[in-house]
């Protein structure tokens, strides 16, 4: 725990590995804690399209591994453990980690956030190939497609809307016979002819070969349980899951301002804390996307390059 570090990053999905691109490249010692695997979500996506620049038939995984690769070259340091503990104020920030502690002069939070999952069998197995959680990442994919969206209040609805822009026929699962959405956009769901509604339902089980074609859905009044197949010309369908996001900031509870659970930063990252950043899907924002991701990344580095200036310069 000797060396205090210029900055440390927690996470290395699209925000961190931007943040410690751009913080390396800015000659700071920098290191990047990640717990698992770089990535985030995006290791789950098989498509990106919607990337600038991105390569045809670019994969996450593989977008992932040049993000890790240009954040290593410019001299970014990562390790592999899970942070149990933070103590963010004061000039030097410590951050406890199940194998070693380290220290840094700021930190950028970059967690990230992920979605509430349906819980049922073949969920996991199927996600990218079928079974998705951003329209807007992949709509295009169920050009002509059935498609299931599952939720009910705004966000379920609003990307239902967004899918009749590819799909054939878009069906709305809700648990309740009713939608939580607010009533403008309940609305247009109603007046689309593309949109249809299974009320009272949940899905118990998603199966198929290589692709997601089949479903088991639970009428939960009456209990009754129905097998949905895809057509057969299809041989496929879509099951996009609006159910809910779930920031990682447990850690950060009671110690940075939150809303609704996000991290709270203006637009240069700050968080309530001097020193302390945040970037990427862990904080409040309009859209969340490896795009605006990556972005959050660079601004935050370039802000805790600001921050450390400034900082000395008060010293002498």
């Amino acid at each position: 725990m000797s060396k205090i570090y210029d900055v440390i990053i927690i996470g290395a999905g699209p925000a961190g590995l931007s943040a410690g691109l751009y913080a390396g490249r800015s000659r700071l010692s920098t290191l990047i804690i990640e717990k698992a695997r770089e990535g985030g979500q995006i290791v789950n996506t098989s498509e990106i399209a919607n990337y600038p620049g991105s390569l045809e038939e670019e994969s996450g995984p593989a977008l992932i591994e040049r993000m890790k690769s240009q954040a290593k070259r410019f001299g970014a340091e990562t390790v592999y453990d899970t942070v149990s503990e933070v103590e963010l104020e004061g000039d030097v920030k410590t951050i406890k980690c199940l194998a070693n502690t380290y220290q840094a002069k700021t930190v950028i939070l970059a967690n990230g956030a992920y979605p509430t999952p349906i819980g049922c069998p073949g969920e996991r197995e199927f996600t990218g190939r079928g079974v998705s959680y951003c329209a807007t990442c992949d709509g295009a994919f169920f050009e002509d497609l059935e498609v299931y969206v599952v939720g009910g209040g705004d966000s379920a609805v609003e990307e239902a809307l967004f899918m009749t822009k590819f799909a054939r026929k878009v069906t709305v699962v809700h648990r309740r016979d009713e939608l939580r959405a607010c009533k403008s956009i309940q609305e247009k769901a109603f007046a689309n002819p593309k949109i249809a509604f299974l009320w009272d339902s949940v899905i118990k089980e998603l199966k198929g070969e290589e692709l997601l074609d089949t479903m088991i859905v639970k009428n939960v009044k009456t209990g009754e349980q129905t097998e949905v197949k895809a057509d057969a010309e299809d041989g496929m369908f879509g099951v996009f899951v609006f159910i809910g996001f779930r920031p990682q900031t447990a850690l950060y509870e009671g110690k940075v301002k939150m809303q609704n659970y996000y991290i709270v930063t203006d637009e240069n990252m700050n968080t309530s804390i001097p020193g302390v950043f945040a970037a990427g899907d862990i904080r409040v924002k309009s859209l969340r996307q490896v795009v605006t991701a990556a972005s959050d990344g660079a601004i935050a580095a370039t802000q805790v390059e600001k921050y450390l200036e400034a900082e000395a310069c008060s010293v002498i």
